[in-house]
């Protein structure tokens, strides 16, 4: 029964988050869609750098330290040991300040350096100085979402999240208009560019500023109860400062490596298909255009399906840390299984319906009837696939508290994939489709490297019927009904209609014909049971509509 309510508890955990995700992601991608048409090609590449870079030098800072104090207080309440969760805490926030800081001043300090003399894109230092006070900022909210994560509790991190992202909307979207109806006077388009892009990055600081508040009230109000549990603790030897600061090190660095190779791929891509692309004659405007429609578009609605394996990793680590210190390997196997599953049973047919719906979901979110973005989007579907098992299986290997490998993988990876990159630009020249094929090159090495890694340490193999081809079998056909479905609307509907309203309307008909063949298709196929539905948060409620529906 523990073991039931435990799993049960692990589920609805990462669903919460799994939501805040979703709804957040929506959001982003939501307002992006008037920034980008605000801001133009060139300047939301302009934005877009910068937003890469900072999230580079979050990464090397404290963009794991989440992670990291969720995995040490997880551990720590585990053991019942309330007063040393309650020190890591305190260690840990020192260390986000200091860290965070320093980071933040040399971010500001080197804007021109890394952005004009590295990534080639120099008008994006201007977005890069903005974004350097958020660094300092997420800094400190970071370690008081790994504290609540670590006492099994995703809401205050998922709630902040949300409120983060709206927030976030709002500011960019008004000082990016400010700032480029000002700097539109002065008739030099890229600079007005470059300054309504900086005038979107203060979103993210506002944004993270409102999510710390937020969350300091929380903790005020957690810390009255806490402190009657530490009360309790009765154990007389507590961790010193330096062991804490020790385990932080230890922790964090490997993550901080395979974080950072993970992720310094977008950047690093765009400035080798800058050089690349400059030299074959390429003007500056021209390829960062094209740079924008990937990194604008592509990427921003690929992200949203990729939060669901983002969400689901922090909410996986701490029940991992459990289990590994129970030595209940079991258990183990049991969250990876059920954690990959509903990963792969949400996150296939939003990437097979992206591929079949891509020049209208173009269209749609972003008024772009052009065959490049299209293209992009398809060539780019069985990215998001194997992303989502990449983040999740990295995320595995560190809640198993095996850091170091997900480093060597990613790093391997990474070497592999610059090779293949150039190669693909310079003597195939493929444009930015060699971007796309060389990213889904890297995200499938690491799932194969990491894959044999988690094989290697808990035994353990994946059920692929249920995981894998019941969910590709049914997303599939959806994929087929929904382009046939869009067929059919538009065609129908662009004779009394203007054609940007006829897609509308026939993409949503689609898209939600598409949701009901997938979910029939799964259910009927047994890829998920009625059970596992039931479990889910408000399973029930969907438990009763199903049935409503004849699908159950």
């Amino acid at each position: 029964m523990k073991e039931k309510n435990s799993s049960s508890n692990f589920l609805v955990q990462g669903t919460i988050l799994a939501v805040a995700a979703i709804i957040a992601k929506v959001i982003g991608m939501v307002y992006r869609i008037p920034l980008s048409r605000i801001l133009g090609d060139e300047g939301y590449a302009y934005y877009g750098t910068a937003n890469e870079i900072y999230m580079i030098l979050l990464m090397i800072s404290t963009f794991s330290l989440p992670l990291a104090v969720s995995k040490m207080v997880s551990e720590k309440v585990h053991l019942g040991e309330w007063k040393n969760s309650q020190r890591i805490l305190r260690c840990a926030m020192k260390f986000a300040v200091l860290c965070g800081a320093v980071m933040s001043i040399l971010c500001f300090a080197l804007a021109d350096v890394i952005t004009g003399n590295i990534m080639k894109i120099g008008n994006a230092a201007y977005g890069l100085r903005v974004l350097s006070l958020a660094i300092f900022i997420f800094a400190v909210t970071g370690v008081l979402r790994g504290f609540f994560q670590g006492h099994g509790t995703m809401v205050p991190t998922a709630t902040s999240q949300v409120v983060e992202q709206i927030v976030h909307a709002v500011v960019s979207i008004v000082l990016a208009v400010v700032m480029m109806n000002r700097a539109a006077q002065d008739g030099d388009r890229s600079h007005a560019a470059a300054l309504g892009a900086a005038g979107a990055t203060a979103g993210t600081v506002f944004g993270v500023l409102v999510a710390l508040i937020m969350l300091l009230f929380v903790y005020g109000r957690f810390r009255r109860a806490y402190a009657k549990r530490i009360r309790t603790d009765e154990k007389k030897e507590l961790d010193s400062d330096k062991m804490i600061y020790t385990t932080i090190l230890l922790t964090i660095l490997p993550v901080v490596l395979s974080t950072l190779i993970y992720n310094i791929s977008p950047s690093l891509d765009q400035g080798i298909f800058n050089n690349i692309l400059a030299r074959q004659g390429y003007t500056s405007e021209q390829y960062n255009a094209i740079y924008g429609i990937y990194l604008g578009k592509f990427r921003v609605l690929m992200n949203v399906p990729l939060a669901l394996a983002s969400s689901l990793a922090p909410s996986v680590v701490p029940t991992l840390t459990a289990a590994m210190v129970d030595r209940d390997f079991k258990e183990a196997r049991l969250k990876v299984r059920s954690t990959m599953r509903y990963t792969m049973i949400l996150t296939i047919p939003c990437a097979v319906g992206m591929a079949a719906l891509a020049k209208p979901i173009m269209a749609l979110v972003y008024d772009d009837w052009r065959m490049l973005p299209a293209g992009i989007m398809q060539a780019g579907a069985l990215m998001i696939v194997l992303f989502a098992i990449s983040t999740l299986s990295t995320a595995v290997l560190q809640g198993m508290g095996h850091m170091r490998e997900p480093v060597v993988n990613s790093f391997l990876s990474l070497v592999i994939h610059v090779i293949v990159l150039v190669i693909l630009l310079k003597q195939f020249r493929l444009n930015i489709y060699g971007v796309v094929y060389a990213n889904t090159l890297f995200a499938f090495l690491i799932c194969i490297f990491n894959g044999v890694s988690i094989k290697r340490h808990l035994n353990y193999r994946q059920e692929l019927g249920k995981t894998f081809l019941i969910p590709l079998i049914s997303a599939a056909v959806m994929g087929v009904i929904a382009y046939l479905v869009h067929l059919i609307f538009y065609s129908l509907l662009r004779i009394p209609f203007i054609d940007s309203a006829s897609n509308a309307v026939a993409t949503l008909f689609a898209i939600v014909a598409g949701v009901l063949v997938y979910l029939f298709l799964l259910i009927k196929l047994r890829g998920i049971r009625e059970s596992e539905i039931a479990n889910l948060p408000k399973g029930e409620l969907m438990v009763s509509i199903l049935h409503k529906m004849k699908f159950l």
